[in-house]
């Protein structure tokens, strides 16, 4: 299983990027699929996560209104619109495939598969 994560890039703060993954997953439409990200001397957070049958989404209160999820299973690729971007969401995102439902859907441990990361940066 591999993840390729792409679309990072620097952008001036207010404007917007796309990050997709693509999943060599043959039962992609059975993954939840999450964006985690980590800035440098933090821990890697969680971002978004997109069920996998019914499309239900769940965002970090931070990036709340700002960025959407969403997914195309047949094209085996998760997307994360971001929108408004804040110097604060320069990290490096990654991808990560979920096979199972959690409840505790932002706990690092329960995703199995994870993407390369990919940079953005946000300048003031």
């Amino acid at each position: 299983v591999q993840l390729q994560a792409s679309g990072g890039g620097l952008v001036q703060a207010g404007g917007s990027l796309r990050l997709s993954c693509a999943a060599s997953i043959r039962t992609f439409s059975r993954y939840h699929m999450g964006w985690f990200r980590q800035a440098p001397g933090k821990e890697r957070e969680f971002v978004a996560r997109i069920s996998n049958n019914d499309g239900r989404t769940y965002y970090a209160d931070s990036v709340k209104g700002r960025f959407t999820i969403s997914r195309d299973n047949a094209k085996n690729t998760v997307y994360l619109q971001m929108n408004s971007l804040k110097p604060e969401d320069t990290a490096v995102y990654y991808c990560a495939a979920d096979p199972h439902y959690h409840s505790d859907y932002a706990r690092i441990t329960n995703y199995l598969y994870w993407g390369q990361g990919t940079q953005v940066t946000v300048s003031s």
